[in-house]
């Protein structure tokens, strides 16, 4: 990676850190406390997530509402979506969670290097649990959480406002995330090169956002500087 950066932001969600007990395995275990079939792919969820995350304040709040979505849209009751968010959150713990192999050796390496900073999608009282039992706060002079201070990624406007807060410019800094569409989509139109974590060859399709990188995992960061 040949050009020189000030700043580094980083996506946080299966970029830098994960649950250990997968949003999957906690629907399934949700479905049975509530004694009903499955009545929607956890993948449903996942796509409807950043458009409750906008209209919501809680983690908690936005999947009761996303859920009780899920369950209309499939001719189920609402209130049955929401017992079963409820059973979800029981069992959900923001801060059972672990880095991502490479990330506490990237985080160190850089944070001697750049300015840092996490900008995720998501409302904030889940993302700063995860954040700090993980460790990641450390390292990071601040965090933008898109969808609660500003519009969620892919929007730029997280993307600049996190800028605004290191005082760096769009060309002095790159953003690191997993997602094509929320990471690199938003990370381009605000102006910042971009790097793709990404182990698969999805996304390959010509009318995907182009990230000006790509890497298997974050141990391809490093050595820096880039």
């Amino acid at each position: 990676m040949p050009q020189s950066f000030d700043a580094v932001l980083f996506d946080a969600d299966d970029t830098l850190l994960r649950y250990r007990r997968s949003p999957g395995a906690l629907l399934e275990e949700a479905f049975e406390a509530c004694d009903t079939d499955p009545l929607f792919p956890v993948e449903a969820y996942y796509d409807r997530f950043d458009e409750f995350a906008a209209e919501t304040e809680t983690m908690a709040e936005l999947r009761r509402e996303c859920f009780a979505a899920l369950c209309e849209s499939r001719g189920y009751d609402a209130d049955t979506g929401r017992r079963v968010a409820d059973a979800f959150a029981a069992a959900r713990d923001h801060r059972n969670v672990e880095l991502l192999p490479g990330a506490r050796r990237v985080l160190r390496a850089f944070a001697d290097r750049y300015r840092l900073c996490v900008v995720t999608n998501g409302p904030r009282d889940a993302q700063a649990q995860k954040l700090d039992a993980s460790g990641v706060d450390e390292y990071v002079e601040t965090v933008v959480y898109a969808g609660h201070e500003t519009a969620a990624k892919p929007d730029p406007e997280p993307f600049l406002l996190a800028l605004d807060r290191l005082g760096v410019a769009p060309a002095d800094a790159v953003h690191v995330g997993n997602s094509l569409d929320s990471d690199v989509r938003g990370g381009n139109a605000a102006g910042l090169s971009t790097v793709w974590m990404s182990a698969s060859s999805a996304g390959t399709d010509p009318s995907a956002p182009a990230p000006d990188y790509r890497i298997d995992s974050l141990a391809d960061l490093l050595p820096p500087p880039w």
